[in-house]
């Protein structure tokens, strides 16, 4: 997707351990018009995908599920990190290890919100080694419910994530493809 790479080009910024801040049009601020953009592709492709729900992780996942959600026309879910006093113990739970906060996080979705007759579309903004995108694939799978596959909006491919994910034949499917960072530049696979 050119518009999303000409933003990281323009503003993403490279820092030490591969990590690619885009914290001024996706995870921070937020570009509402480049989000717009990011939701109709995802939705066109997986426009064949009878999707009933989007699901991703709090919060950078989700601006981009969102305008997904709104170009296909179905609820969104977020899985929360932190439960509230409203939660009760009717959720389902996963451990996802944050690439870069290098922290654990115990991840829920109420029960109420996703069940075996949803076919489940998740949206992320990033994969790296696939952590977030394993707890949701935890949660869907406790939850009995189908997965369509995965939208990213961006994939770092030097990173384990998206091989794994694709090896157990899940369809994936990234708008910017990161082939490397080195020395504080990105290179996008295919340039």
């Amino acid at each position: 997707m050119e518009a999303l790479k000409t933003a990281i080009k323009e503003h993403g910024t490279v820092l030490p351990g591969n990590i690619l801040k885009v914290n001024s049009f996706l995870n921070h601020q937020i570009d509402p018009n480049l989000m717009y953009k990011i939701g109709k592709e995802f939705a066109q492709l997986f426009q064949t995908a009878k999707i009933t729900k989007i699901i991703t992780v709090e919060s950078s996942g989700i601006a981009p599920a969102m305008m997904t959600g709104l170009a296909l026309n179905v609820p969104v879910v977020f899985a929360r990190k932190s439960k509230s006093l409203t939660v009760r113990d009717d959720v389902y739970t996963a451990e996802v290890i944050s690439y870069t906060k290098k922290t654990n996080n115990q991840i829920y979705i109420e029960k109420k919100f996703i069940n075996s007759d949803d076919h489940i579309l998740i949206i992320d903004d990033f994969l790296a080694n696939g952590e977030a995108v394993k707890g949701l694939l935890q949660i869907i799978k406790n939850a009995n419910a189908n997965l369509t596959g995965v939208g990213i909006v961006i994939e770092k491919s030097f990173q384990p994530g998206a091989q794994y994910l694709r090896d157990q034949g899940i369809i994936v499917h990234s708008l910017a493809r990161i082939k490397s960072l080195a020395n504080n530049k990105v290179t996008f696979m295919n340039d």
